[in-house]
């Protein structure tokens, strides 16, 4: 990182020295990642397990994994998602939802685990205040296997059915498994490829890949982890757990009640996550999982938990008045729905701002620093780029006014770089400006050769930021400030963790 850069960064390396909440300043959105990786460094390097930052929402999530990918390819980010369905629903979450949030739960409930760079574990308003199954349970639910382990199929088969996969003649979707004489076929959430595995008496002799049209074997692997389907665990434990705490919440439970019937059965039952606290003595929240780690907020957190919460309390006023309506049976064939008290499931809004007082937690905000007695600002100097909204308002040329904007940058010194969403819209990109007199133009794949190059060429990246921004040293023009919008657009659906 050039002087100027560095130098700006540098103010963040005795910002754990202390206990007392800091609100960074000048952090606009594309200058996010780059900030948050220098923390996380700092943060490891001190002895912290690593930092955690709490994203609005799941969109700035996904903007943000995208980013880090181009500032720092060498720090290890572990994702914890929330699940993506409204508070109370009826369905459960994704199967991907599922499989990264147990990778990451169990990740982060081996406390006893360092990873060898440093690590960032990037989460939503919405999964900090989502309660979860206890750690010590996801630390133990993984199973790892070789060729060579000595495994009994009978238990293999049972783990697969109470974690939450479904048993099939033919293994053909995510979840699924199959077992034939001495093979078991499995298809885990979070791999690409469905495996099976070949047994040799009780002992695992081989793990081949598979696809799944066509069933044939596509390659060999040396191992494989798997991960459970659910964050509720069937066992005998916990299903007798739920049926006493099911009766001690509702009452009896009536012949039409789908979802105690098929729990006590041991059977999956859509949705029966947000029935989470009946089959755990207790749960553990996201602050447990991550003692020993720093944390790292966006200004907007308390807001979007805030809001968070008010949907769950409609969500369950509306689900318990319709059971009051009813006096607690079926209508038009649906199970009567019985929810479970907020408080056993969510976390309250003084309970995370509390606990987010407790860690010290530093705030990140793309203001400039203003007056305020008691509370330490740290002003990192970071400012939104400029936008080409009034070019595109008046015909001027557009393009011209970026050349004439980047010739007047690099006068005060600025390193330029120019941001697109995509390796296509990149390349028009380049050919555009060059077309109108930026010459130099040279296509970068991660942030560290920019740091390299000659301050007279103009980088060109695949850096997908909404905006672009200026720190001393560096200005970055994206797509969006020339454009208007993206040459290239994300998908617009946008689950509800997202929201």
């Amino acid at each position: 990182m050039n002087a100027h850069m560095d130098g700006n960064l540098q103010t963040l390396d005795t910002l754990f020295d202390h206990e007392d909440a800091v609100t960074l300043t000048g952090v606009p959105d594309g200058y996010r990642a780059l900030v948050l990786a220098r923390m996380a460094s700092i943060a490891t390097g001190g002895g912290a397990r690593g930092l955690v930052h709490i994203a609005a929402d799941g969109q700035q999530l996904a903007g943000l994994v995208s980013a880090l990918e181009f500032f720092s390819p060498w720090l290890e980010i572990l994702e914890l998602p929330s699940w993506d369905c409204l508070p109370y629903d009826r369905v459960s979450p994704s199967a991907e939802i599922i499989a990264r949030r147990i990778h990451a739960l169990g990740f982060l409930a081996n406390k006893a685990h360092r990873s060898e760079k440093p690590l960032l574990v990037l989460t939503t308003a919405n999964a900090l205040i989502q309660k979860n199954a206890p750690a010590e349970v996801m630390a133990g639910q993984a199973w790892h296997l070789a060729p060579g382990n000595r495994i009994d199929m009978d238990a293999l088969a049972r783990w697969l059915s109470e974690n939450g996969f479904e048993r099939t003649a033919t293994v053909r979707e995510r979840g699924e498994f199959a077992v034939r004489g001495g093979i078991v076929d499995l298809y885990a959430p979070g791999d690409e490829d469905p495996v099976r595995l070949d047994f040799f008496g009780d002992t695992l002799d081989s793990i081949r890949a598979f696809d799944t049209a066509s069933q044939r074997t596509t390659g060999q692997l040396k191992s494989i982890s798997l991960a459970p389907m659910s964050e509720v665990v069937l066992d005998e434990k916990s299903i007798s757990r739920f049926r006493r705490a099911y009766i001690e919440n509702f009452g009896a439970a009536t012949r039409d009640d789908a979802l105690y019937e098929a729990v006590s059965e041991g059977r999956r039952f859509a949705g029966s996550e947000h029935w989470l606290p009946l089959f755990y003595e207790r749960l553990d929240t996201v602050f447990d999982y991550l003692d020993g780690f720093r944390f790292a907020v966006d200004h907007h957190v308390e807001d979007a938990v805030a809001r968070r919460h008010e949907q769950i309390v409609d969500h369950y006023e509306a689900r318990r008045q319709a059971v009051s309506e009813t006096q607690g049976k079926a209508a038009d064939g649906a199970t009567p729905y019985k929810p479970v008290e907020p408080g056993s499931l969510y976390l309250g809004e003084e309970e995370v701002h509390d606990r987010l007082k407790a860690v010290g937690a530093a705030t990140l905000s793309p203001f400039q620093p203003v007056e305020s007695q008691g509370l330490k600002v740290i002003d990192l100097q970071g400012r939104p780029g400029r936008s080409f909204a009034a070019e595109r308002a008046s015909g001027t040329n557009v393009f011209e006014a970026v050349v004439q904007h980047a010739m007047a940058e690099r006068g005060e010194g600025q390193k330029i770089a120019i941001a697109a969403w995509s390796a296509g819209s990149r390349d028009r990109l380049k050919q555009v400006l060059a077309e109108h007199g930026m010459e130099r133009l040279e296509a970068i794949g991660e942030f560290a050769a920019l740091e390299n190059m000659d301050p007279r060429q103009t980088a060109l990246a695949v850096l997908p930021i909404e905006e672009g921004f200026r720190i001393p040293g560096l200005t970055v023009i994206c797509e969006q400030d020339i454009l208007g919008d993206r040459l290239v657009r994300r998908s617009a659906s946008m689950s509800c963790s997202q929201i």
